[in-house]
């Protein structure tokens, strides 16, 4: 009888909200609202004579100067899916890549984080994961989601060290999931939800302390270890 099946847990009502224009301050980083006329500038040097293979997971890029850049950045604002977002140097006040939260599905409280790009002088910096970190907290205790998540294409290594290395779980691999710049794309599947959250969390502000650097400004504890210290 359909009274015998089992089913899920029962979800309480979901306020269905939206990312939108907001702000996000923190140590190392600023995430906040795309504004091309202003951002611009900046984004374009942060890539002028960068690797043309940085583009090459991306739907986007490279680009044959800073017109077709600017041509590119200008309708990518102001937009509801995705809602795109310029990642500043709290330090210099200068935009050094961007991220979007897409895929928003506000009924079920979920959405992804993507198109996440940076110049090369703050990729794998304390900036770059303060970042992830202030995007991750403004949807899981701002927006009340209950699920984050990260795709990627599965030959994507760095992508796909990133999420783990956040705190991703991997949750599969969709094959000949699109097609992208006339290429075949098999997607790997990441996503975290507000359980995993409170652990997360801890981990990334733990990496993210200054005692965690040395004078040098050499991490002393990896973000992994931190994090498997603290999960059950």
């Amino acid at each position: 009888m359909a009274d015998d099946l089992p089913i899920g847990p029962p979800v309480a009502p979901i306020a269905e909200r939206r990312p939108g224009p907001v702000t996000l301050a923190g140590r190392h980083a600023r995430v906040e609202p795309l504004d091309p006329p202003r951002h611009g500038p900046d984004l374009f040097e942060a890539i002028a004579g960068a690797d043309p293979a940085m583009w090459t997971y991306m739907f986007f890029g490279p680009f044959a100067g800073r017109d077709a850049f600017m041509a590119w950045l200008a309708p990518q604002a102001g937009g509801e899916d995705p809602v795109e977002y310029a990642v500043v140097d709290a330090a210099t006040g200068r935009a050094q890549g961007m991220v979007g939260l897409l895929r928003v599905v506000p009924q079920w409280a979920t959405c992804e984080v993507g198109s996440i790009w940076y110049g090369p002088a703050v990729m794998r910096t304390p900036l770059s994961t303060e970042a992830m970190y202030l995007m991750a907290r403004y949807v899981f205790e701002d927006l009340g989601y209950r699920r984050y998540e990260w795709k990627c294409d599965a030959l994507n290594a760095p992508s796909r060290r990133a999420a783990e290395r956040l705190g991703f779980r991997y949750e599969g691999l969709f094959r000949k999931h699109m097609v992208y710049k006339g290429r075949s794309r098999d997607t790997a599947w990441y996503a975290m939800t507000d359980d995993d959250w409170p652990t997360v969390k801890a981990a990334l502000e733990a990496w993210l302390d200054p005692v965690n650097f040395d004078a040098e400004g050499r991490q002393v504890r990896a973000l992994d270890a931190l994090r498997a210290g603290l999960t059950p």
